[in-house]
């Protein structure tokens, strides 16, 4: 028998997120959501987790009439008064497909509206017809960490099972008015976030001066498991998109030789990266969980229903994003920034300026890992590289160190799709200039398009094309040459 490697094709897009980018938090008959209590913190040591650990005051002070906070996702980078010209951008930019997300509190401003806003419903039909008429497949997240604060004010956020029926609800009005349109869609972005960030993930508030409530926590997890596979249902009954789940990846390395370390490996990995999307995908709670829970004291509400949906409604595919790898030991060393959560430096690797390690290779065995463990296509529906980029007086960036990233971790999907990954495609994450949804700051640039504004939400907010835009339109003008 011969062997030989077959390289399908795949697509090339870009992604934004409806807090960071669109603004516009007050108009329409938008509602006020979690995202948008979050303020913008001169950097300091701790400015990101200050920004993600949100108490009830913190809430309180963000919803005065005046405020000495600047709230930078109210702002985001105007997305909501450049629609025809950033979707123009992206169709000369030449990518295949765009990921954006809904935001729940412009269509239900409080989320327990029975009827959606008609404002908000207008507003998407005109950027859902504008992608499509240009050409693009649509990758829509239904819900991308930001909640209407009512529902955490109301219910505590999703630590409520009350969250799983109004958020099918908006499901539901999102598959009758776009479903036909819809190409791949996610219930919830970065699930696992809700376990390390539940503020993020859940809309849970932390207690002053404690810890999580670990059962609010898992059962807020589970709840939105069980609305990710209701939403999959209906969204089979009204919709030939493709579902998919997603999670954050970390690409865990032992430090050292010692079972130790690898036995810690293996227990971070299960809880913080595989659990939610073990859920989702298999369709039951995996065993590792049982002995946690219990170590935690964790108790859940688990209806019977609950498990039928779980089991019967898992996912089409697996999605995942993918900054950097991180390393575990069981003993303490130097640690650095990552995505959400921090991780041990490696010697081996360079990172960014907010520490986020590169490691192009990390792709390459996350793509593997992934694959292996579900046998279900996999998306990258998230990667990127965050960076200072200046405006030169002549209107144009230089990113050398961007363009490098790229180049080094489209090599890696290139080994990945010959190690026999069935990959459906790559999103470059924020494409368009968006505000950090880690260090709610405009300075952390991940686009190949600039957006004039700094982190106090000063600047013109008009759009200029980095070097590396021409770099990707040309890398993807090269790749469909390949593919024909």
């Amino acid at each position: 028998m011969d062997f030989k490697t077959e390289i399908k094709p795949i697509l090339w897009g870009g992604a934004t997120a409806s807090s960071q980018y669109e603004g516009g938090w007050n108009e329409g008959g938008k509602g006020l959501d979690t995202q948008e209590c979050r303020p913008y913190l001169p950097k300091t040591s701790n400015a990101t987790t200050q920004t993600r650990l949100l108490t009830r005051k913190n809430i309180d002070e963000a919803k005065k009439t005046k405020t000495q906070m600047y709230y930078p996702f109210r702002k985001g980078t105007q997305g909501y008064y450049h629609v025809e010209e950033d979707i123009n951008l992206l169709k000369e930019l030449g990518i295949d497909v765009y990921r954006l997300s809904i935001s729940w509190a412009r269509l239900f401003p409080t989320g327990v509206e029975s009827e959606p806003n008609q404002a908000g419903i207008d507003y998407y039909t005109e950027v859902i017809t504008k992608i499509k008429q240009a050409g693009m497949k649509i990758f829509l997240t239904m819900n991308h960490y930001a909640v209407p604060i009512h529902l955490v004010d109301e219910y505590g956020g999703w630590s409520s099972r009350e969250l799983i029926d109004l958020y099918v609800h908006f499901a539901n009005v999102v598959f009758i008015n776009w479903g036909n349109q819809i190409d791949y869609y996610l219930p919830f972005n970065e699930i696992n976030a809700g376990y390390f960030s539940p503020y993020n993930g859940l809309g849970i508030l932390k207690e002053e001066n404690a810890d999580y409530d670990l059962s609010k926590v898992f059962q807020g997890l589970h709840n939105q498991f069980v609305a990710s596979a209701k939403t999959i249902a209906l969204g089979r009954e009204l919709t030939k998109a493709k579902s998919g789940c997603m999670v954050s990846v970390f690409c865990y390395y032992a430090e050292t030789p010692n079972p130790d370390d690898n036995m810690k490996l293996i227990q971070e990995e299960n809880i913080n990266q595989w659990f939610c999307s073990d859920v989702l995908m298999r369709g039951y709670y995996p065993s590792y969980m049982t002995r946690f829970f219990e170590e935690n004291k964790i108790t859940l509400n688990i209806e019977p229903e609950d498990l039928k949906f779980l089991e019967n409604d898992t996912a089409d595919f697996v999605s995942f994003s993918y900054y950097q790898s991180s390393v575990i030991s069981i003993n303490e060393r130097e640690m650095t920034a990552g995505n959400l959560v921090a991780t041990i430096k490696n010697p081996y690797l360079k990172a960014t300026e907010w520490g986020w390690q590169i490691d192009p290779v990390g792709l390459r065995i996350s793509l593997n890992k992934v694959y292996d463990r579900y046998q279900k296509p996999v998306f990258i529906s998230e990667n990127g590289f965050g960076d200072y980029d200046s405006l030169k007086p002549d209107g144009t960036i230089e990113d050398k160190n961007r363009i490098r990233y790229f180049e080094t971790h489209f090599e890696q999907i290139k080994e990945a799709l010959r190690d026999g990954v069935d990959l459906i495609g790559y999103i470059m994450w924020g494409v368009i200039d968006i505000v950090s949804a880690g260090s709610c700051e405009m300075e952390k640039r991940y686009g190949v398009i600039y957006v004039d504004a700094d982190n106090n939400g000063e600047g013109t907010y008009n759009r200029y094309k980095k070097d590396s835009f021409s770099w990707f339109q040309k890398y993807i003008e090269k790749e469909k040459l390949i593919e024909n």
